[in-house]
């Protein structure tokens, strides 16, 4: 096929500068005040319906006007003017009864804009300029129903669209484009149509021209209004190989950024964007000025986002000019090298690459392969066997496979009616879909109804390569990805030697004939039954499992999929003996490289569960150990009869007992799927809605907090039993609501507890926590959130008038923000409890240095969630709360007598006796390595799988109130079942933030030349000769006294002498992996889903910890390679047995937190990424961690422990700060 000269010009032009595209030709049009009569023209002056507003014709009624327009974007600086033809369809055309004039209309359009072009190109041949043929996106959906009552209803198809689209598209070319433009893609099913379109154009006309591709996001949901995310779309298109991928429309520049940004780094190919001119006012205008407009696309460019850029609604050849200006300073975007992945997609994208866990695909959506499906799809009862769609996808079918092959049924029909409802049901359709069927015509009807990337399963060489080549080029048209059976011309692949041969020859014929992406191919390599009694039946498993080792090691990027369930087969009646062999069989083959599988993804025994004696002799049939395995397994196959693992079938036994017991079940469950209708015929039963609340609910979250109380329930299944209540109580609101204005009261909770987390600190997991435990029994919470001032607390709690204030705080600068807020209350003469909880507090410094502070009430140290309800329910009874804190009382006076008896001093050394016993370490060459560079690198938009491995999840566990270390915790006998249950729904919640890129990770690292410049000063330089300084760094000594031989640990002793003959040096680093943690909190908060927001900012701060682990792996190996030869393994990290340490500001080792002002500034950070560093020194995001790195062998983790006032002292001189600013930074550390 020839390529049109445009293309190699383009290309050249897009790799030197951005390209400006035109802006509004409906603006520019409605400008010149047109009237019906400019519209009819002569030839349209009899026309039976009005033509006003049909733009497109006035190509052939007024082209003089659509010239004038074009001469005006491109004198104005536009590259690229777009046709007028956006409403040049049939479909479109007919709303006026023009329809015929489709080719008329799209020729003449490209023939306007290729004379204006030409005109343009001849005054600068230096500069030429391109037509873009304009192919909107007609008026109606492929993949959206008009009938609200009949969702599978479509009111145009794939076949009508492409051939509508081809008449355009073959227009524009034979008119003068020089490329195409299917743009304001609200489905993607309709663009897929035009792509599809335009391939079959470009191949009747024996031309291929640049194809941009430009969606509209339509809100600020980051969907289509399809309801494809960003990365969707960009999976389900990028088979068009297109010259550009972008947005365009519903969106200003402002609110379109966050998107381009995201495509910029998804796509390996240029990115266009043509914004509104801001969003439209109340009269449906744009105000947005050109210098506007142009101010925000210009940080467009200087972030390194664009290629090309122009205009949509709104915009006029004032904003081209400015915009065409205003990039011009710009570099353009370099295209990214994007790693190969067999990237999918449903509404939601699915990548499948090297580091992907084994990947389950559904089959319960299988006719051949569910009685159940096939009974419903038989009866047409879709609305249950959509429930076995949605079954799959809870149950983790990552893939839903979707078969209608069956001899008494329309499979075409049942196929589309199917595909078509799933398309309406979000839960479902946001997974791939796997095509199943041994018909083509089945297989091209579900590729013409699935808007997302798909996968054809199968084709085969069985009817010969010239078949198998053609229906791999169409699969590659209608963009899927595709599952080679290892069949030919002979038949099935039963042997290792031809399984090798048919999946090497399909690769090749694939990859050089068919030009298909090799990522996308997935072979099967056919799985069939063993221990069927046949000896030639008995090595079928391991020739498998060798033909995956083969496919993995010699078929780049291929993929490998089988039917796991064939391989018992002979097994059939006897489903726990059918689950060991398919959990044996996978833990083998997926080591040797099978990446899917066709599974029940709610019925698979896991492999180490199996009973050793079972999974001994399962062993010993799938890899073929001995002769008589088959005579063996049959021994002790009817002793594991009815022990499997049934399938995940929802018990809703439950649903018959009485409404109150129903209630209680759900909360205890933490089920919402029934709560509304639950709480609405509960609310039948009484007088009042509040009584719904106060009865019912209020009885089954007693019930939860008695569990909770007595060790039966634990802090995770207590947070998803607030999400149930929470959901009730909003479902009741309207109707409280309603009550009050009726009778003019109100309800009256336990108690009003405000809760904030305090100034200059981001961290407030614990507090969320805590503040949905007490919402849970009926406690009013007001959650003031994060890095909040005094003043704001105080100013809050009077006009709530509250009960009790919390107060919340991770770093150690917040232990004297609280003990500033104690003050506070006592000045102002508060008279309520004051709660203070957070990792840095303790009862004894609640007891020596808050409680003193505040004696009008009860300062209450509250260790974690579990203990909150009964320190609030005893402060606020008449009954209790006199004893309670008579006894707080009594206990922190013993912790202060304990305390002030206690003579620290004495074993303490003086400053100057702890110097003397400095670490003392040789320096030579090996303890001396020269980093691979000087100065910083930002790692931006890190992949978050690559973190997963190094996550430590102990400490995890430890937020959520479980005590217990990983992974012995998941077998506790106490809680072991909630800590598995937490996993799960934590794993899970780690794969939709990765898969969705719901989370961000950013670092920064640097490395500098550094010396010892003084006993515990260490400067960083900026070039090795230490000429030129950068900072000096005051570290802290140990005081403690040490056995003989100890010594006294500081930083500085890790770090060669300034004049040491080679220069030493110094790192650090800043990482986050919680850039879009505390958005997507909100959103499960706004949801009434508090479990999943804590959820979400816990495993950020995993993420980042993990981060951070990682990154300090690849410097030792690769950016500082002291340890270039490192291999261990996680648990090896968590202990910290490699080389060289990381320690942060605010920890053991340097506890001043205010270092980290210079590791900001020496890095560059807040310019460099999205961190922040507050007043305070807490980093934002949350989950966010920084610190040095030292690299001497001998360098180790220390605690600095208490100082006394003459290393105070010593450090106010060196920091050159007064004492009370020195005391202040290190009050955590200085003795009582």
């Amino acid at each position: 096929m020839n390529r049109h000269p445009a293309f190699e010009i383009l290309i050249n032009a897009l790799r030197q500068r951005i390209l400006v595209l035109d802006g509004a030709m409906g603006t520019m049009i409605q400008a010149e005040k047109l009237t019906e009569a400019d519209f009819r023209g002569t030839r349209f002056g009899d026309h039976p319906s009005d033509l006003a507003g049909n733009n497109d014709l006035l190509s052939i009624s007024r082209p003089d006007v659509i010239k004038k327009i074009h001469l005006a974007y491109l004198q104005a600086g536009a590259d690229i003017v777009e046709t007028n033809t956006f409403n040049s369809t049939a479909v479109s055309q007919s709303d006026y009864g023009l329809q015929t004039l489709v080719h008329e209309l799209n020729f003449q359009g490209a023939r306007l804009a290729r004379e204006c072009c030409d005109q343009i190109t001849a005054e600068n041949p230096d500069r030429p300029r391109f037509v873009a043929g304009v192919v909107g996106p007609t008026s109606r959906t492929a993949s959206l129903s008009p009938d609200v009552n009949d969702p599978g209803f479509r009111n145009t198809d794939f076949d009508s669209l492409v051939a509508d689209y081809e008449v355009a598209v073959a227009a524009l070319i034979e008119g003068g484009a020089d490329l195409l433009l299917i743009e304001t893609i609200f489905d993607t099913l309709n663009a897929k149509a035009a792509v599809f379109a335009v391939q079959n154009v470009f191949e009747s006309l024996d031309v291929e021209l640049p194809i941009m591709i430009s969606g509209t996001i339509t809100d600020a949901s980051g969907r289509t209004l399809s309801g494809q995310t960003v990365e969707a779309f960009w999976n389900a298109l990028s088979h068009a190989r297109p010259l550009s991928i972008g947005f365009n429309c519903a969106l200003g520049a402002e609110q379109l950024r966050p998107h381009i940004e995201e495509i910029s780094r998804l796509a390996g190919t240029f990115i266009s964007a043509h914004p509104n001119a801001g969003l439209p006012n109340e009269f449906g205008e744009y105000d947005q000025s050109a210098k506007e407009m142009a101010t925000i696309v210009e940080e467009f460019a200087a972030s390194g986002f664009l290629n090309i850029i122009g205009g949509c609604c709104g915009t006029t050849p004032q904003h081209i000019r400015a915009v065409a200006d205003a990039v011009a300073r710009h570099a353009p975007r370099k295209i990214p090298e994007v790693p190969v992945k067999c990237r999918l997609s449903g509404l939601e994208a699915f990548n499948i690459g090297p580091e992907s866990l084994f990947v389950n695909i559904g089959e319960r959506t299988n006719i051949t392969g569910s009685r159940k499906f096939a009974r419903l799809i038989r009866e047409e009862l879709y609305n249950e066997a959509l429930d076995v769609a949605l079954q799959q996808v809870e149950s983790g079918a990552q893939v839903i496979d979707i078969n209608m092959d069956e001899g008494m049924l329309d499979s075409r029909a049942a196929m589309e009616k199917f595909l078509r409802l799933i398309a309406a049901e979000p839960d479902i359709s946001r997974v791939p879909v796997m095509l199943d069927s041994s018909k083509w015509e089945v297989l091209e009807t579900g590729l013409k109804n699935i808007q997302g990337k798909g996968i054809v399963n199968s084709i085969s060489m069985k009817e010969g390569e010239a078949d198998f080549i053609g229906k791999a080029r169409l699969c590659r048209r209608y963009g899927a990805a595709i599952v080679v059976m290892a069949f030919d011309e002979n038949g099935q692949a039963d042997t290792l030697e031809k399984k090798r041969a048919i999946c090497k020859r399909s690769y090749d014929l694939l990859v050089e004939q068919a030009d298909f992406p090799p990522e996308d191919i997935i072979f099967d390599p056919n799985i069939f039954a063993i221990a069927t009694g046949i000896e030639e039946h008995n090595n079928y498993a391991v020739d498998f499992i060798e033909s995956c080792r083969y496919i993995r090691q010699n078929l780049p990027h291929a993929l490998i999929s089988g039917g796991v369930s064939n391989v018992s087969f002979s097994f059939r009646g006897n489903d726990p003996v059918r689950e060991a062999i398919h959990s044996v069989f996978l833990f083998h083959a997926i080591s040797a490289g099978l990446n899917m599988g066709i599974v029940n993804a709610g019925q698979l025994a896991v492999y180490d569960e199996i009973p050793a004696e079972l999974r001994e002799r399962v062993e010993d049939i799938v890899l073929n150990r001995r002769p008589d395995g088959t005579d063996r397994l049959m021994e002790i196959a009817a002793k594991y009869s009815g022990t499997g693992v049934t399938e995940s079938h929802e018990d809703l036994s439950w649903r018959d007992a009485p409404v109150q017991q129903r209630i209680t079940h759900a909360l205890v469950k933490g089920i919402t799927r029934y709560i509304d209708a639950d709480t609405e015929e509960a609310r039948q039963l009484f007088d009042k809605p509040i009584q719904v609340i106060e009865g019912p609910l209020m009885d089954g979250m007693n019930v939860v907090g008695d569990l909770f109380g007595s060790g039966k329930m634990f802090l995770p299944q207590v947070v998803k039993s607030a999400r149930v209540m929470k959901q009730a109580v909003a479902f009741l609101l309207p109707f409280i609501e309603a009550e009050k204005l009726r009778s003019g009261t109100e309800n009256k909770p336990k108690g009003k507890v405000l809760l904030a987390t305090v100034k200059g600190d981001v961290h407030d997991i614990g507090k969320n926590i805590v503040g949905v435990v007490l919402g849970c029994n009926n406690y009013d919470i007001i959650d003031l959130g994060v890095m909040v001032p005094c003043e704001k607390i105080l100013q809050a709690a009077k006009e709530h008038k509250v009960d009790i204030i919390g107060l919340s705080g991770l770093i150690t600068p917040s232990l004297d923000e609280m003990v500033h807020v104690a003050r506070e209350m006592q000045r102002l003469d508060f008279k309520i409890p004051l709660l203070i909880g957070g990792a840095t507090t303790s009862k004894a410094h609640t007891a020596v240095k808050i409680e003193q502070n505040y004696t009008n009430n009860a300062t209450v140290y509250v260790p974690d969630a579990s203990r909150s309800v009964t320190v609030v329910s005893n402060l606020l009874s008449n009954e209790t709360r006199d004893s309670f804190v008579d006894g707080v009382k009594a206990e922190y006076d013993t912790i202060r007598a304990r305390t002030a008896g206690r003579n620290q001093r004495s074993t303490l050394l003086p400053f100057d006796e702890a110097n003397a016993n400095a670490g003392q370490f040789n320096w030579h060459a090996s303890s001396i390595t020269r980093p691979e560079f000087i100065g910083t690198r930002v790692l931006d938009d890190y992949p978050l799988e690559k973190l997963v491995p190094y996550i430590d999840w102990t400490p995890f566990f430890i937020t959520w109130s479980l005590s217990g270390k990983y992974p012995a915790i998941l077998q506790d006998e106490v809680v072991g079942a909630a800590a598995r249950d937490l996993f799960a729904d934590a794993q899970a919640m780690l794969k939709q933030l990765i898969e969705n890129r719901q989370l961000k990770a950013q670092a920064v690292i640097g490395f500098w030349p550094a010396g010892r410049t003084a006993t515990n000063d260490v400067t960083v330089y900026q070039d090795e000769q230490h000429e030129q300084a950068l900072h000096t760094f005051n570290f802290l000594r140990q005081q403690a006294a040490k056995a003989e031989g100890i010594p006294n640990l500081s930083l500085a002793d890790f770090i060669a002498p300034a004049d040491h003959q080679q220069s030493d040096y110094i790192g650090a680093f800043a990482v986050t992996a919680g850039i879009g943690a505390q958005e997507l909190a909100e959103k499960y908060q706004q949801e009434n889903n508090d479990y999943n927001a804590l959820m979400v900012k816990a495993l950020a701060d995993r993420l980042a910890e993990a981060f951070a682990e990682h990154l300090h792996a690849r410097v030792r190996r690769e950016f500082w390679p002291y340890a270039a030869d490192e291999s261990l393994d996680n648990d090896a990290l968590i202990k910290e047995k490699y080389r060289g340490i990381r320690p942060a500001p605010g920890y053991p080792a340097c506890p001043e937190h205010s270092d980290k002002v210079a590791i900001f500034d020496l890095l560059d950070v807040e310019p460099s990424i999205d961190m922040l560093l507050t007043e305070s020194y807490a980093m934002l995001p949350a989950a966010s961690v920084s610190g040095f790195y030292f690299a001497h062998p001998e360098a180790r983790y220390f605690s600095v422990g208490k100082i006394n006032d003459d290393q105070l002292l010593d450090f106010a001189a060196r920091r050159r700060i007064d004492e009370e600013d020195a005391r202040r930074l290190l009050a955590p550390i200085l003795l009582d």
